[in-house]
């Protein structure tokens, strides 16, 4: 029996989840729930990721590396090719379902700026670069808060995948 896109976009929450708790790395364990529940190997991506943790580089400045690791595998699915570089509207899918990936983030968490996210989840932000603030954050049990962020960004990207995915095939069989 086949899975629902919600039995899918749960599993990916669940495994970005576990992944974000044993491994961290928000960016990366996002990408890494996603393309294992859709049966995606690509390292290259999953490497890209690895700068993008706790709002880049764990400046806490940027936006959500949960955020952008849905972005990514969105992209690698959808995105403009280097051969099409020069065609200004290839990578317009990209960017609507990213656009679309982030404004459901954005209705759920009210921000996608990391230390926003930390501030109205936490009441507090971390800086991770700064031993004393690390270790606080790691007592403070952030990652049981930054998985639940991880794990909704990988099912909001799924579910938008799978949904476009679904509309590819439906407008290539009514052509």
């Amino acid at each position: 029996m086949e899975k629902s896109k919600e039995e899918i976009a749960n599993k990916a929450s669940g495994l970005a989840e576990r992944y974000e708790k044993e491994c961290t790395g928000c960016a990366q364990t996002t990408i890494a729930g996603i393309f294992d529940t859709l049966g995606i190997e690509n390292d290259d991506v999953f490497k890209a990721g690895s700068g993008l943790a706790d709002g880049l580089g764990l400046s806490g400045d940027g936006t959500c590396g949960a955020l952008m690791g849905g972005a990514m595998a969105i992209s690698y699915l959808f995105g403009r090719e280097r051969k099409d570089f020069k065609d200004m509207m290839k990578p317009m899918k990209s960017y609507l379902l990213a656009k679309k990936l982030h404004d459901q983030f954005v209705e759920k968490y009210g921000a996608c700026r990391c230390y926003d996210l930390q501030k109205s989840l936490m009441g507090r932000t971390f800086n991770l670069l700064d031993r004393r603030q690390f270790e606080e954050a790691i007592e403070f049990d952030m990652m049981k808060y930054c998985s639940k962020v991880v794990g909704t960004a990988a099912k909001l990207a799924t579910a938008i995948i799978l949904e476009a995915r679904e509309k590819e095939k439906t407008g290539k069989q009514s052509t």
